[in-house]
């Protein structure tokens, strides 16, 4: 059953699953459907049209499912889709998506089980897979790909088109501009592939010998003695595929990511090579002229 407090706001137009518990001062809009044990605690928000699977829990000031901040956005029924038994800690905000990502086609994205802490945003458009922490305060442009497994430290911003690959650890405060490959740790301004995330692979039970085949890729990857010389990148690569570390299933993918980044990455994000938006996407704004104030 239900429990839903008397200074609440559910618009008719919203479908509540069995057991939701919704406190004081909550807001659940139309075309939102929320799964069964969804709880929304005081002051949480969630707007549609949007969905939300069983288990979520909304603690206050956060809100999910509003329009996007975006110039392109033609106020469209876009949606926010969110999995099962994610945390969305105080003042989080989740948007909606735009008309414009042949991509998410319209469409923001959660997958199940994150966590989401204090004043994160995730923008238009993205992709958020699974088993996800998102620490306080990180920001994320519009059309960013989390993979499954990726930590995430405070105050981090992201570029919009950024993918970050699966199980790697971007450091508090990084400025991450280009896709992250997967297992990698980067941080910093420039953010830089430091190492491997050893701990983080084996927290996620990853067997001690593919931890060593990475860590072998990643010394020819990112050796010191070769600096950032152009091509360097590409020697590394066909030497791992022709040495037998490709035969381990995470190096092979590890690889996969950085032969497409290299291949049709765009400033560095793969994203970027099918984007649809023009500037005629934002020509309203820019080209609108400024009306007389009434009265």
């Amino acid at each position: 059953m239900s429990t839903i407090h008397s200074l609440a706001f559910v618009d008719p137009r919203a479908e509540l699953g069995r057991d939701v518990e919704i406190g004081p001062f909550a807001h659940v809009g139309a075309d939102v459907v929320l799964g069964d044990r969804c709880v929304l605690h005081a002051r949480a928000t969630v707007l549609g049209p949007s969905s939300f699977g069983a288990g979520n829990v909304f603690f206050p000031g956060c809100v999910l499912g509003a329009a996007p901040q975006d110039l392109k956005f033609k106020g469209g029924p876009t949606r926010l889709d969110v999995g099962e038994r994610n945390i969305f800690r105080e003042l989080v905000t989740v948007h909606r998506g735009t008309e414009v990502d042949r991509h998410s086609a319209g469409v923001t994205k959660i997958g199940n089980r994150n966590l989401f802490m204090v004043a994160a945003h995730i923008a238009h458009d993205s992709i958020i897979d699974n088993h996800i922490i998102i620490a306080n305060s990180v920001q994320m442009a519009g059309h960013v790909h989390i993979q499954d497994y990726v930590n995430v430290g405070g105050a981090s911003g992201m570029h919009h088109f950024v993918t970050v690959g699966r199980n790697a650890f971007v450091g508090g405060m990084t400025r991450v501009t280009h896709d992250v490959p997967p297992y990698m740790k980067v941080q910093g301004y420039d953010g830089q592939v430091r190492g491997i995330n050893a701990e983080g692979m084996r927290r996620w039970k990853i067997p001690a010998e593919s931890i060593a085949a990475v860590k072998g890729a990643f010394r020819l990857l990112y050796a010191r003695r070769g600096g950032q010389a152009p091509g360097r990148t590409t020697e590394a690569l066909r030497e791992i595929e022709s040495n037998g570390l490709c035969n381990d299933e995470h190096v092979a993918y590890l690889v996969a990511f950085l032969k497409r980044k290299l291949e049709v990455g765009v400033y560095g994000r793969v994203r970027e090579h099918d984007r649809t938006d023009t500037a005629n996407d934002r020509k309203g704004f820019y080209q609108s002229e400024p009306k007389e104030p009434s009265g």
